[in-house]
């Protein structure tokens, strides 16, 4: 997933709505003096994961991962787990210069996640490093090593629960559109929740904002429908003219949009004759 989190959803075509992501889970890990909140995510490109670390002076600091990464992590940290169990007591006489125990690295499209056990002189955790290829910030978070297990299994909790259907969710939605018609705007909107994609058509004006929504299985008949519209409005009227008198002295032989006139045509003249007797 390339957009991961409200921090890259920057479409101008739903600011009008705010925020479009949705919160589905979310749990929470207290591990020594921190804590942290794992959260099942959604966008209108699919599903994510949000680790947010506080820290004991408040301090807020977050990861995102796409839900194929997040399985891989929760393998890592299996892997991590075992080697902090085969290590004996912390040495402060035998620490690695860069303080590194054991490092991992995972990519996904345009992210890097590095993995590092590390030890210092308050103890042994994994830093959790973020970053995007394409520039930006480094973001990461600190798991205490002996709440790795911990954390291991609430993220597996969560992922057995939303990776079930995930191959359902379409990750490439086309990109909002609009349109500016007299007074009126109207946004064109694409997204996706556990029913499927859906289209959301919203008409704003001046303190007047109202919507609908087309799951996307409707599309193709909704297109269908105004096209016949649009081509009835601009097709030529018909009936009008020398032809539709023409039309009219056929007879029975006619058809189409001259009926009516030939039958329009015959009660006059059944009630002329009537007065006439």
């Amino acid at each position: 997933m390339s957009d991961l989190g409200s921090g890259d959803e920057g479409s101008s075509s739903q600011s009008h709505q705010g925020h479009v992501e949705q919160e589905l889970a979310t749990k929470m890990l207290q591990i020594q003096s921190k804590r942290f909140y794992i959260d099942v995510k959604q966008n209108r490109r699919g599903r994510f994961i949000k680790v947010a670390e506080i820290g004991a002076d408040g301090r807020r600091s977050q990861i995102f991962m796409a839900l194929s990464t997040a399985a891989e992590f929760r393998d890592h940290l299996s892997a991590f787990s075992e080697y902090y169990s085969s290590l004996g007591p912390p040495n402060p006489d035998n620490v690695p210069e860069d303080g590194k125990l054991k490092s991992e690295m995972m990519m996904k499209e345009n992210r890097r996640y590095y993995l590092d056990l590390k030890e210092n002189a308050r103890g042994r955790f994994l830093r959790v490093s973020q970053t995007i290829t394409r520039g930006g910030p480094r973001s990461q978070v600190a798991i205490p090593a002996q709440g790795m297990i911990e954390f291991r299994d609430a993220l597996t909790d969560l992922l057995d629960e939303f990776t079930q259907d995930e191959h359902a969710y379409k990750h490439d939605l086309p990109e909002g559109n609009q349109m500016h018609v007299d007074n009126k705007n109207f946004y064109f909107d694409i997204g996706q929740n556990n029913r499927g994609v859906y289209m959301r058509i919203s008409e704003v004006k001046t303190n007047f904002r109202t919507a609908i929504t087309l799951p996307e299985k409707s599309w193709p008949r909704f297109r269908d429908i105004l096209a016949d519209y649009c081509e009835k409005l601009n097709k030529p009227p018909q009936g009008h003219g020398s032809g539709g008198v023409q039309g009219g002295g056929s007879g029975s032989g006619s058809v189409g949009s001259d009926q009516p006139h030939i039958m329009v045509g015959n009660n006059t003249q059944q009630d002329t004759g009537t007065s006439l007797k």
